[in-house]
């Protein structure tokens, strides 16, 4: 009886906390202060005084971004490594899933947020670049007979065919999962389109009405307020921009779930020790992933923010989940 009404105690504390945050962010508004932290973060001056999780331990807010920011400072190095040997390589899988439902078209620009090595990013360049060599083909068998109205329409349209550039910017609070991603990009060769910005995920560095895509990939759960980094998000897109996250999420089937379970506290950590050489950060990657929410609580979450038409797909049986939702 005592640990039920700790429990309730503790959920009336949070909503409580979410309607001051929810109630200060309508009061400051956006307009003219996008820039300047004291006006558009008048909310985060008494983070100081609350609590929340990091993995299974309860620390301060104001602390949990610096541990954060430690662990993945840590593991930047063997991270891509490390997400091949922890998921049998199926991440690549659900990446690719992540561009199948994107579908981006040329021209549109991406804000892939935690981008941290470019994984999404690199991944979408490559997408565009498949559908412009698409459309250029399917010009060119359309000219092998041209009619004349064919002609007459290609001389007209002749300057309004130049593909407009699309463009990725990879966003990401950790200055060396950063400097990783930039290595594998030169190495990869790819530069065109692309580009790299330090910023944190509840206060974006950018300004209104800019992307028309937002995603942040099995980096959502690491956020210390993820209710602001999604208003964060609303307030970037462009009016009919998408909101897409890939994150671990709640398995649906018991036997995979007690599966999943033994594998993630059994073999992962010992994973990170062996290859990363770092235990704690990856055993705060698994109690990480049993803190978020499940699928339908995220859900609730993505249309709290402002999100219309939101969805998930579960993906390897609820291993992992992709959120989507649209700013109207």
């Amino acid at each position: 009886m005592a640990a039920s009404m700790r429990l309730l105690f503790r959920r009336v504390i949070r909503l409580s906390h979410r309607n001051v945050n929810v109630t200060a962010a309508g009061a400051s508004g956006r307009s003219g202060c996008c820039w300047e932290p004291p006006t558009c973060r008048c909310f985060s001056d008494a983070a100081g005084d609350r609590n929340t999780h990091f993995g299974f331990e309860t620390v301060p807010e104001t602390e949990k971004a610096k541990r954060v920011y430690k662990v993945f400072e840590n593991v930047a190095q063997k991270y891509d490594t490390m997400n091949d040997a922890m998921s049998l390589g199926v991440h690549r899988l659900w990446k690719d899933m992540l561009l199948h439902v994107m579908h981006p078209q040329p021209g549109v620009r991406l804000l892939d947020v935690a981008g941290g090595t470019g994984d999404i990013a690199f991944r979408f360049l490559e997408y565009i670049r498949f559908q412009q060599e698409r459309q250029k083909r399917r010009a060119a068998r359309s000219m092998q007979t041209p009619s004349w109205q064919d002609i007459s329409n290609n001389y007209s349209t002749e300057d309004e065919d130049v593909p407009q550039e699309s463009r990725a910017v990879v966003c990401d609070i950790n200055k060396e999962m950063l400097r990783v991603g930039k290595q594998k990009a030169d190495g990869l060769g790819i530069s065109a389109g692309l580009s790299w910005v330090v910023g944190d995920a509840e206060e974006l560095p950018f300004d209104d009405d800019q992307f028309d895509i937002y995603t942040i990939a099995f980096g959502i759960r690491n956020v210390t307020h993820i209710d602001q980094a999604l208003q964060e998000a609303l307030r970037v897109l462009k009016p009919g921009g998408r909101f897409m996250c890939l994150e671990f999420s709640k398995v649906t089937n018991p036997v995979l779930a007690r599966l999943y379970d033994a594998y993630s506290f059994q073999m992962i950590p010992v994973l990170g020790e062996v290859i990363a050489g770092d235990w704690k950060s990856y055993q705060y990657l698994v109690e990480s992933i049993r803190k978020f929410p499940d699928q339908e609580e995220f859900k609730g979450m993505i249309e709290d923010a402002g999100f219309y038409s939101v969805k998930y797909y579960n993906l390897t049986g609820g291993v992992v989940a992709l959120h989507s939702g649209f700013k109207l």
